[in-house]
């Protein structure tokens, strides 16, 4: 694919939490689709992604997360949180400042978690759901619960992240950490040095230790969630249906997270839903088969406008696309 060009120039938008730095191409007189990347990557999972949906005519936006790259808090008494409620308030307060009614979303890991958060609990914002892993709501109330220990092995970083030797590790050397995920999530991806530096740079920013942090405690259990998600978090431990039309993708090569056929998840999905699975693909799905992530968000697009053909009086509903 690409020579691994960078997703540049960024530009900058700011919510009542964040000042978030984004990556733009395509019409923006198009469908808008927000490519949510995930821990420890950047927007760079998108690279390849971002020009095929850009040719098929929608506009992609592709913003840096909370806790990395150029993304920063506009004060330095907003807690530094990087719980689910966080992540998926984030998307719709950034569709906001963008002026964005409503949009299509499309992630990974932590990006598909905000995806997920998002269309549950803000369903009349999104168009439609891609997201790698099936459903990404956490249960907390079940974080004691444990899986089988070949797959607790490959999460040793949510356990070392609840120390403080693990703060002190991912300060000290984030970009090495971050190979050792890699490679264990994505055993046949022949990722490049300068793929790992790029990504790297993400980490350097202020608050990326905290932020991550607070994540994996908060998701175990062993942080409390911040006041203003409260309310947010009281709904998703409910674990909400996605109503709104979804396509999930499981990659056959993913070191953590073994492909399913799509059953064991699909009572979370009560609207229209198509699950692939996709080979020779890891966690980072998109970087590692950007034709195929790309293919999902034109086939969610299209399903979405199946749908609203089947409704009655479609084409006069204010929602129809």
């Amino acid at each position: 694919m690409s020579e691994r060009h960078a997703l540049a120039p960024l530009r900058r938008v700011s919510t009542e939490v964040l000042e978030v730095a984004y990556y733009e191409t395509g019409s923006a007189d198009g469908d808008t689709v927000l490519l949510l990347h995930g821990f420890p990557y950047d927007i760079h999972s998108y690279v390849d992604v971002a020009p095929l949906l850009a040719d098929s005519g929608f506009r992609v936006v592709v913003p840096y997360l909370r806790g990395h790259g150029p993304t920063r808090f506009l004060f330095g008494s907003t807690p530094r949180s990087g719980q689910q409620a966080a992540l998926g308030a984030d998307v719709v307060a950034f569709m906001d400042a963008l002026g964005v009614e409503r949009a299509y979303l499309a992630g990974y890991d932590w990006g598909g978690r905000a995806a997920n958060v998002a269309a549950a609990l803000w369903p009349e914002r999104v168009l439609g759901l891609v997201s790698v892993n099936s459903y990404l709501i956490q249960d907390i109330g079940a974080a004691a619960i444990p899986l089988a220990p070949e797959r607790e092995a490959g999460f040793w970083y949510f356990y070392y992240f609840l120390t403080e030797r693990g703060r002190a590790g991912l300060a000290n050397d984030p970009r090495e950490i971050a190979r050792v995920i890699w490679k264990r999530n994505s055993p046949k991806w022949p990722f490049r040095e300068s793929d790992l530096d790029r990504a790297a740079e993400s980490f350097t920013n202020p608050d990326y230790t905290d932020v991550v942090l607070h994540s994996y405690r908060h998701r175990l259990g062993f942080a409390p969630g911040a006041e203003q998600y409260a309310e947010l978090e009281a709904r998703l431990a409910g674990l909400p249906a996605i109503t709104v039309p979804t396509i999930t993708l499981d990659g056959l090569a993913d070191g953590n997270f073994p492909a399913t056929d799509g059953s064991s998840s699909a009572r979370h999905f009560t609207g229209p839903r198509l699950h692939r699975k996709v080979a020779d693909a890891g966690h980072n799905l998109p970087q590692e088969r950007p034709e195929a992530f790309a293919a999902a968000v034109r086939d969610v697009r299209d399903l979405r406008q199946e749908q609203a053909g089947r409704e009655p009086f479609a084409r006069g509903r204010q929602d129809a696309p």
